[in-house]
This record gives structure tokens, C-alpha cells and sequence, in this order.
């Protein structure tokens, strides 16, 4: 058994939060976070460069994506807060349901062959996870 932070693996959590996990568990989140990092510098090294004096509109859009402002980012992070704690309130199986097709970006069809049911089954779970969700946000909004 190896001792976990969960903090380390996913963003909504603030504060450390230590888990016992088995070791197969331990080994699939490092090599997912790996995985990440991997991702994340293919990203940046195929990421296309362009000067600021082409005036080509390429840069004014880039720029205009970017929000360095400070009250932006906070009610970014805000939201993704808001979104984290509805989305843990909705029981485990619809909460990964719809984070698998709307966060993901995963088919319906995928996640049914991945968790081997069927996709009418995995509509339901998301149609009544969303539900669960509106009756969340609507509460705390």
C-alpha cells in the first residue's frame, strides 16, 4: 500500500489530503502524471511561434484569448471551483460520466464500451447527472 496526496493529482483540492492506495493505483496515477508532462511539452515544442510585427491578425487573436487581468483570472478560477464541487456533489458514476463526455470530450459511445454498458444506460446517467447539476448550481449561485 502506498500513502497518496490527492492534492498532487487533482486541482479541486487545497489543502493536502493524504489516501492509502494500493500500489497498483499508486503506479498508474505516476504514470498518468507522466503522461500529462509528456503532453504538455509536445504542446509547447509544436506550438507555433509567431512574431508580434507580422500584423497578419494571428497575434491580435492570440492576445485577445489571453486574460492577464487579475479580476478575470480569479473569477475563472472561481468557476472552475464552482464547477469542481457540483460536479463532486453528483454520485461517482454520473459525476465521471459527464466529465468524461462534456470535460473530456469523450463520445457517448466511448465511455459505453469502456465501462462495457450500454449507451442508453450511460445517456440516462448523464441526462440525470446534468439534472443534478442545475439543482447544485441553482442552490449555490
Amino acid at each position: 500500500m502506498t500513502i497518496i496526496n490527492l492534492r498532487d493529482y487533482y486541482p479541486w483540492y487545497k489543502q493536502d489530503e493524504f489516501v492509502e492506495v494500493s500500489d497498483e493505483v499508486a503506479a498508474e496515477l505516476i504514470t498518468g502524471k507522466r503522461y500529462e508532462k509528456a503532453y504538455e511539452r509536445r504542446v509547447q515544442y509544436n506550438k507555433a511561434q509567431y512574431s508580434l510585427d507580422a500584423e497578419d491578425g494571428i497575434e491580435a487573436s492570440s492576445l485577445a484569448c489571453s486574460c492577464d487581468a487579475p479580476e478575470a483570472v480569479f473569477d475563472m478560477m472561481e468557476q472552475h471551483c464552482g464547477l469542481c464541487r457540483a460536479l463532486n456533489s453528483l454520485p461517482e458514476i454520473q459525476g465521471r460520466r459527464v466529465e468524461a463526455h462534456y470535460l473530456l470530450g469523450a463520445s457517448i459511445q466511448e465511455i459505453a464500451e469502456a465501462e462495457g454498458t450500454g449507451e442508453r444506460r450511460i445517456r440516462k446517467s448523464i441526462g440525470l447527472g446534468l439534472e443534478g447539476l442545475k439543482k447544485y448550481l441553482k442552490i449555490f449561485s
